[in-house]
């Protein structure tokens, strides 16, 4: 049975560069928000569950998700984020454990979530490693790879867990600074201590 490794961090800390690195070496990973934006999409019984708690413009007229409308909905209030996540969650944690059992044969893989600990996945894998970068490098990657104020993604941090409490509930750091690549090796090495 393969060893479950979730990998996780702050916004902007750089988790996917070090999951697309694990990649490169050959391990599998799973991204939970990739499989949340899969299941909004394609799941019927989810996609009529979103419309019914957020209304007609959750999916256009195509039958797209309505990406800024749902946005908009979560980020109204902690209320509306928890609704959106129990109807969510519960199915990418099923898919996971899934896409898993499909990799029994593995020796590691690999879950990327932002929320490890908020949606509690870290009872899904053996080990957490936490991400860290510096908080001027995590605002420029904000401001540079998607496009948002220095004040937006201040905003979407406070809504999420700090990444001091991330590091101190890991099993293994990962640093991840300016002009440095992140020694993705130390997280296999650490595993297998």
């Amino acid at each position: 049975m393969a060893v479950k490794v979730g990998i996780t961090g702050g916004i902007g800390s750089g988790k996917t560069y070090v999951c697309r690195q694990l990649e490169q070496m050959g391990y599998d990973v799973f991204y939970c928000d990739d499989e949340a934006r899969r299941l909004m999409a394609e799941d019927s019984t989810l996609r009529t569950e979103i419309t019914a708690l957020v209304g007609t413009s959750a999916y256009d007229d195509a039958g797209n998700l309505n990406k800024p409308v749902l946005s908009a909905f979560i980020h109204k209030s902690a209320e509306h984020a928890e609704a959106i996540d129990r109807l969510v969650h519960p199915l990418v944690r099923r898919a996971f454990r899934e896409w898993c059992a499909e990799r029994e044969a593995k020796v590691y893989v690999f879950m990327e979530c932002a929320l490890m600990y908020e949606a509690h996945f870290d009872e899904e894998v053996d080990s957490v490693v936490c991400v860290v970068s510096p908080m001027k490098l995590r605002l420029e990657r904000l401001r540079r790879n998607r496009g948002i104020s220095e004040q937006q993604a201040r905003e979407w941090m406070q809504k999420q867990m700090g990444e001091e409490e991330k590091a101190s509930r890991a099993n293994i750091i990962i640093y991840n600074r300016e002009g440095e690549e992140p020694d993705v090796k130390y997280i296999v090495k650490e595993i297998n201590k």
